[in-house]
């Protein structure tokens, strides 16, 4: 046995390979990536390429890539001697190697096989056997195509040595797909793919500049062909994104009709192409011409006529809907002129005459801000204990207590928690912010300490929870399930909207804790997106969104560092950056920096670090009680 056919005879092995691994392969199962932790089966065994395909993590393996992760091995010429051992191949002096992630059957240096000949040799048989003209294909098509005929292709399963009478389609110079002529034979015995991973078939119909359809089998693209369609064929449906990422490259130039198989991997395909097309902005349609059969080549064999009006139905209602897609673009597209939009622009602001901003109920604050906050993404930054959680709620206090709806989202704190700080503050303001008297929020939120409240504090604590009952109602706190992301926020706001008819001011505590957009992506990348995503929040409801983002403060020396500055895209979203930072005290204590936070009262100060509608680089000095989370604003 050489090189060359040990690898073939490996490869055909994964069947029984999966099986004795207890993987029943007539069903999806549990991905066999590592690092994917799969809790809904997505995993397929795909008998032509010989490879498992996974639809989530996108892995794509073939036994030499389960031999290495079951083996713990990593370096090509111990994963294939590995796989010689379990199935007692020997073999002369070779090697084998794997260029990027793709196991080859070349050794190193040499060019992949080039079947061109036997492509020929196997067409000029082709005249030997009526096969495809009993599939629905003329002389003309296989002609075209330069299919093919092999009467006896030797391949191997579970069982031995086996030999079809085949029908060759070619898919390039170095590939081939294998089609068993036996109408009987078992759904795993039917195709073999020959020459490495099955490329798409016909991909140069995408860039003919007629209407393309995307169908599942070369026998299908052919078929509509046949009709005087143009196809391109997945090939498998493991095939998907090497199809997209095609597309990616070489864009087609006319549209794109999915028509896949009718049973559930082709509908399962059909979505995820669906996916990924409305993400790249490429127009496709979803028509079935195969009704009542599976696919078709079945529809062309069973009826050809029906099938051939079906295809040209699918065809005409595309070049209808096109034309009328074109001018509703064209519409659309007008009214993004600045002309369209002036008489919107002048309603608008009449209705926000009256609306226009929401006051903080911090005066100096306000008065830096133009009024309050506006319809925008203002970000809140600061280091940990600072007060930025007890700052937001405050002010989320003070806005309710004005009459207009406030929505807060926290990540991290409970509800309850975040009740008792606000009747904390209230008790510390009652009682004329005398530290001695006035309750903390732990001792709030524990029994044990309330039952030894004086008369006095028992009094303090009922007449602050009458006072925040006063505006309670208009204060709705979300708390975060490890699974928040910007668009639940979007959704409850929508939803609030609807049930109450007000636009409430958003606070979303914190940034690092929403929930990634994509989990395989950056911290970094994934804190950029919710930026952007809650600037089209506010935008979109028109309304102002304070989002608190904590900064990672790491001291060297008398120095206080970032070790989290947002990135351009974040600063270049955000309306407004405020920094709480602790106020600068030159001379006090012999530190020339920041002052470190006292117990009791801290000297901390609101900078105002970028703002897109005014002055920045002001500061707003304010002394932080941190047991009753309370900010009073300097003079």
């Amino acid at each position: 046995m050489n090189r060359e056919q040990a690898a073939d005879f490996v490869k055909e092995q994964l069947e029984a390979y999966l099986k004795r691994k207890g993987i029943d392969i007539s069903e999806p199962f549990a991905c066999l990536n590592p690092d994917h932790q799969d809790t809904d089966p997505s995993m397929i065994y795909d008998q032509a390429l010989r490879k498992v395909h996974c639809f989530i993590c996108k892995a794509n393996y073939d036994i030499f890539d389960l031999i290495g992760i079951d083996y713990h091995l990593s370096d090509p010429a111990e994963i294939f001697k590995k796989a010689y051992e379990l199935y007692r191949i020997k073999l002369q002096k070779m090697e084998m190697e794997r260029p990027g992630s793709k196991y080859v059957d070349t050794q190193a240096g040499e060019p992949p096989k080039d079947y061109t000949d036997y492509i020929k040799a196997a067409n000029a048989r082709v005249e030997e056997t009526d096969y495809f003209q009993q599939r629905g294909l003329s002389q003309a098509t296989i002609e075209r195509f330069l299919l093919g005929y092999e009467p006896a292709f030797t391949t191997r399963d579970s069982t031995g040595l086996r030999t079809w009478r085949a029908g060759i389609i070619p898919t390039s110079n170095f590939t081939y797909t294998v089609r068993n002529m036996d109408p009987h034979a078992p759904r795993t015995e039917r195709i073999r793919k020959r020459g490495g991973s099955s490329p798409i078939f016909n991909p140069q119909a995408l860039q003919s500049g007629k209407p393309v359809f995307i169908v599942e089998g070369e026998m299908d693209a052919l078929s509509l062909i046949e009709v005087g369609a143009e196809a391109t064929a997945l090939a498998s449906p493991a095939n998907t994104e090497p199809f997209i990422e095609h597309i990616k490259k070489y864009p087609p130039d006319g549209g794109l009709i999915l028509s896949l198989d009718n049973d559930q991997n082709g509908q399962e395909t059909t979505a995820k192409l669906a996916q990924e097309l409305k993400a790249l902005d490429i127009p496709f349609y979803e028509i079935n011409i195969s009704e009542p059969y599976n696919d078709p080549n079945e529809a062309l064999t069973e009826d050809r006529e029906a099938f051939a009006r079906a295809v040209q139905n699918a065809l005409n209602t595309l070049t209808t809907q096109e034309e009328q897609y074109q001018e509703m673009s064209r519409e659309e597209y007008q009214q993004t002129s600045a002309a369209s939009s002036i008489q919107d622009f002048m309603d608008g602001v009449g209705e926000r005459v009256n609306t226009s901003f929401i006051p903080t109920g911090f005066e100096r604050l306000d008065m830096v801000l133009d009024g309050g906050l506006y319809e925008g993404l203002y970000l809140l930054e600061g280091g940990s204990s600072l007060g930025k959680t007890a700052l937001t709620l405050q002010i989320a206090d003070q806005v309710a207590r004005s009459g207009l709806d406030v929505l807060v989202f926290s990540l991290g704190a409970a509800r309850t928690e975040l009740i008792a700080r606000s009747l904390s503050r209230l008790t510390f303001i009652h009682c004329g912010a005398q530290s001695d008297q006035a309750l903390t929020a732990r001792g709030i939120t524990t029994r044990s300490r309330r039952h030894e409240y004086s008369p006095d504090e028992q009094e303090l604590l009922a007449s602050s929870i009458e006072t925040y009952r006063q505006y309670a109602d208009r204060i709705y706190i979300h708390e975060g399930r490890g699974d928040w992301g910007v668009q639940q926020i979007a959704a409850t706001i929508t939803r609030h909207q609807r049930l109450t008819g007000n636009s409430p001011l958003v606070m979303v505590d914190c940034l690092q804790l929403l929930a990634p957009h994509d989990p395989r992506a950056s911290d970094q990348h994934n804190r950029d997106k919710a930026v952007l995503e809650l600037k089209r929040v506010s935008r979109d409801h028109k309304t102002p969104v304070v989002v608190i983002s904590s900064l990672d403060r790491q001291n060297s020396g008398n120095q206080v560092k970032d070790g989290l500055q947002e990135s351009r895209a974040t600063a270049a979203a955000a309306d407004v950056i405020l920094e709480l930072q602790v106020r600068e005290t030159p001379g006090q204590d012999g530190l020339e920096g920041n002052a470190v936070l006292k117990p009791g009262v801290s000297r901390v100060e609101l900078r105002i670090r970028e703002n897109r509608w005014g002055a920045t680089g002001l500061s707003i000095e304010y002394d932080y009680y941190p047991l009753f989370n309370c900010f009073v604003e300097g003079k």
